[in-house]
């Protein structure tokens, strides 16, 4: 009998995902026949819009993920660093020399030492780390409001530049050869210690980033409006700011992904997620992949906080925007670029659909994302699109 259910485990597992999900229908069914299709098209445009967002974070994640084989739960507070950083250059009408230089001093002599301090020591190296930090610190301190997009954009990039690498030489880098549970506890460390830094530089207060404000000027309405109560019985509204967030993340999403595809960093990042030590004997230069990839990852989380800042606001409550990214990084597959951009939007529509059959509850954003999270793992442990690893002896 066993060895019988060993045997057709696999066909045992289908039926019972069958049954579930027939079980579910009519459950859900009488649910969804109830509410008029205007909000169900509301609630699946906005659930794509928000699994746009939710797709970037965790884009961020599975860089790390791919790179040295950590989760990093530090993501959310990366995310609302960056966005700070964006808020101070973006709202100041002009930034001290004395500060953006500094910023870019310090970027850039983290930057030049990803494969050791001795590199600070080459002429050829101070150079052009001297001429790329002028360059930088007068992008940062242009005056005016007309130079705040050039200001705050610059500013933000170094500085998640800076936090990245800096992460990384000083709480993961001393951990290389460790167990990899060392390095996801200091990743917890580091969230509280962003978390810290955060209230304590920009206090706990709400701050409106105001990022999408010339959308007005190019004459598109705010919300956008469409009228069909003729046809599917209410009005369906998109909000322009989640819309333009939505195609800047796509956007964003493209570009890293073309920059993984056509460079050498994403096969080397592989390499360095297998087997640390190994990579090194073999000349993998496992530092400053690392490196690269925090940056990386930092950058993202940057554009992250920026867009969902602009589309809503800046406060304590976005760092809570990365437990979402995790189901949509595991649903995905937690190697897989491709599959955190299915499992955001996967996410987000359930989200949004939960929040309209279940309204006055939690059910969006604690409950039915996770749901689908396990019933996917029970039929796909390694997730839609993750690889499935098979140990040798």
């Amino acid at each position: 009998m066993a060895t019988f259910l060993e045997t057709n485990k696999r066909y045992f597992t289908a039926a019972a995902g069958i049954l579930v999900l027939l079980l579910l229908l009519l459950w859900l069914g009488p649910i969804i026949l109830e509410q008029r299709p205007a909000r169900l098209i509301q609630s699946t445009i906005t659930g794509l819009l928000v699994g746009g967002v939710y797709a970037l974070i965790a884009l961020g994640i599975v860089v790390i993920n791919k790179a040295s084989g950590v989760f990093n739960f530090a993501h959310g507070w990366m995310m609302l660093l960056g966005g700070l950083v964006f808020y101070t250059f973006f709202s100041s009408a002009g930034v001290s020399l004395l500060a953006a230089g500094a910023l870019a001093l310090l970027t850039v002599v983290m930057a030049v030492s990803m494969a050791g301090w001795s590199a600070l020591r080459e002429p050829r190296n101070l150079l052009i780390g001297l001429a790329v930090a002028v360059v930088l610190t007068l992008l940062m301190a242009l005056p005016g409001q007309e130079w705040q997009y050039v200001r705050a954009l610059v500013g933000a990039i170094t500085g998640a530049v800076l936090a990245g690498l800096a992460i990384e030489r000083f709480t993961i880098r001393p951990l290389i050869g460790q167990p990899l549970f060392a390095m996801v506890l200091m990743t917890l460390a580091v969230s509280e210690l962003l978390h810290g830094v955060t209230q304590l530089t920009w206090g706990s207060v709400e701050l409106p980033l105001q990022v999408f404000a010339w959308i007005g000027d190019l004459g598109i309405p705010q919300p956008i409006r469409f009228d069909v109560r003729e046809t599917l019985g209410g009005i369906i509204i998109i909000r322009t700011e989640l819309l333009f967030a939505f195609a800047l993340a796509l956007f964003a999403f493209v570009a890293f992904v073309l920059f993984f595809q056509f460079t050498n960093v994403g096969l080397s990042m592989r390499g360095a997620a297998e087997d640390q030590r190994l990579a090194q004997a073999l000349g993998l230069r496992v530092r400053v992949v690392l490196a690269i990839a925090w940056a990386i990852a930092a950058l993202l989380a940057m554009t992250g906080g920026v867009l969902q800042g602009g589309a809503t606001s800046l406060s304590l409550n976005m760092p809570l925007l990365a437990l979402l990214a995790f189901p949509a990084v595991l649903l995905g597959g937690l190697e897989s670029i491709g599959g955190a951009l299915v499992g955001g939007l996967i996410i987000g529509l359930v989200q949004e659909w939960a929040n309209l059959l279940f309204p006055g509850t939690q059910a969006g954003t604690e409950l039915a994302p996770y749901v689908v999270l396990m019933a996917v793992l029970v039929v796909r442990p390694d997730g839609l699109f993750g690889q499935k690893r098979i140990e040798r002896i």
